[in-house]
């Protein structure tokens, strides 16, 4: 029997917290509740919750075009709030994945398509931060894997003004279903 699975991008204190170093802010702790809603309705109907998140060493090159962040270890790595909460009582759940990634695209030399697979997940529904760049790029990733795509418009932010344009290539480039 096919399932779906619920990736949670970037939710980290770095990318969340008001005080993160890359921080999306306001709008990123808003959709935290509609997160933790999403993952508990996708785990209690037997379907699949990913935790996507950014882990990048002290020199990572990334750190030439974006601020240091989430690097391994630190606070600023580590899910926000609520969700930090969320995740411990569920963590030892078989359907919850913890993924590190080191690119935007959350399936990008991580395993987790075949991850998913073995799980038999056909759709993959993407929440978190930023929306025109990790979640867009994770959801391209999830399309090029053959995965079905849906975005949360609740719950994903970001700390640019292109979130609805992005929400809107994906439905255009990938035929994204927008809930």
């Amino acid at each position: 029997m096919s399932k779906e699975a619920l990736i949670i991008v970037d939710m980290s204190n770095d990318f969340v917290s008001d005080d993160g170093s890359l921080t999306a802010g306001k709008p990123a702790q808003e959709i935290v509740p509609y997160i933790i809603n999403k993952a508990t309705e996708f785990l209690h109907n037997d379907q699949v919750v990913v935790v996507a998140m950014d882990a990048h060493e002290e020199n990572d090159p990334h750190f030439e075009l974006w601020s240091p962040h989430n690097v391994i270890g630190t606070k600023g790595q580590e899910l926000y709030g609520d969700l930090m909460t969320w995740f411990k009582e569920h963590e030892s759940h078989p359907n919850v994945i913890y993924q590190p990634k080191t690119n935007y695209n959350a399936f990008f030399k991580t395993g987790l398509a075949e991850k998913l697979k073995a799980l038999n997940v056909e759709k993959v529904h993407v929440v978190g931060v930023c929306t025109d760049i990790c979640d867009f790029l994770t959801v391209a990733g999830a399309d090029a894997e053959g995965f079905k795509t849906a975005i949360h418009k609740q719950g994903v932010a970001t700390f640019t003004d292109l979130g609805e344009t992005f929400i809107q290539h994906m439905k255009t480039c990938f035929f994204t279903e927008i809930i």
